[in-house]
């Protein structure tokens, strides 16, 4: 029998196994678009300041001093450190040297005379008790200081201004204060003193709150951040922080632009005012349509083609 009829049976069989081994070409993905991810915002026109924070301190300007008015022995004190005190209330009774030291003797011989006649002594203006110096039962001599009674009505921040600041005074007769609980007043500049501090170069002035309770409720001492305004726009155009960028030194600003639907362009500017959060742009001046790159703007070159994700307000 020949092998020979059967070696086109063997070459197809080989040619069909061949076939089945070979591996499946996998499909081609389609080209990925380059690009870097970025958001974008436009340009803001508002009003805008720049500011500054001073610290200012709450203090009483004006405090009364109680005194003895005789010597003696304080029989009663009916105020206690830190009390409210109205004008004429009852602060202190003193009995003079004499009448405690003789008592009753000098009725059998005078009966006009009252041994036991207590003087009193009241408070000549409101305010607070912040010094007590005698209690009921001490002995005083005539014009003793008692007690010290801070003023509710010469209330007010004193603010160390540096004398370099003197030349925004203008914008700055009424200032914003911030307690350190974060409540907002609103306080009028008014007095100063006419000579500065020879260290620190500071004049001082008076804040005044208009709040008529504000003695009562905010402590002598506390410190307040003052928000101190250097200039101010009612009409400026700005971007947030984030969009401006700048070289190593801080000499060179610029922000990147996109001109089309995937191209970024580099853009120097010129930039004025800062606040937290915005930088104002003096030059070129943007349209209020102009799309800025916010995120993802860092480290691109000129004509950078970008992937925009959103648009930030």
């Amino acid at each position: 029998m020949s092998i020979a009829k059967y070696i086109p049976i063997l070459l197809v069989w080989l040619a069909l196994a061949c076939h089945s081994n070979a591996p499946t070409a996998l499909p081609k993905s389609p080209p990925s678009i380059p690009g870097t991810p970025v958001t974008l915002t436009t340009i803001e026109i508002s009003a805008m300041q720049e500011t500054i924070e001073l610290n200012a301190t709450a203090a009483f300007l004006q405090k009364s001093i109680v005194k003895a008015n005789a010597n003696g022995y304080l029989r009663s004190c009916s105020i206690q450190l830190g009390q409210f005190v109205k004008a004429g209330q009852l602060l202190y009774t003193l009995q003079n040297k004499e009448s405690s030291a003789l008592g009753n003797l000098l009725v059998e011989v005078d009966t006009s005379f009252h041994p036991n006649k207590l003087i009193n002594i009241f408070a000549n203006q409101s305010g607070f008790v912040t010094q007590l110096d005698r209690l009921a039962g001490d002995y005083v001599q005539d014009g003793e200081q008692l007690a010290l009674i801070s003023d509710a009505r010469s209330f007010a921040f004193v603010l160390d201004l540096p004398f370099e600041l003197r030349g925004y005074l203008p914008q700055n007769h009424s200032v914003e204060l911030i307690l350190p609980e974060n409540t907002r007043l609103r306080a009028t500049l008014t007095s100063a003193l006419p000579f500065v501090d020879l260290v620190s170069q500071t004049q001082r002035f008076e804040l005044k709150v208009p709040s008529a309770s504000a003695g009562r409720s905010i402590p002598e001492n506390l410190i307040a951040r003052v928000i101190w305004v250097k200039s101010l726009k009612p009409q400026a155009a700005s971007l947030p922080k984030a969009a401006v960028l700048t070289n190593e030194m801080q000499d060179e600003w610029w922000v990147m632009q996109l001109i089309n639907d995937s191209t970024a362009v580099k853009v120097p500017i010129r930039k004025g005012m800062e606040t937290v959060d915005r930088v104002e742009i003096l030059s070129p001046k943007f349209g209020v349509n102009d799309q800025i790159l916010q995120s993802g703007n860092f480290g691109l070159e000129d004509t950078a083609k970008v992937i925009v994700l959103k648009h930030v307000n």
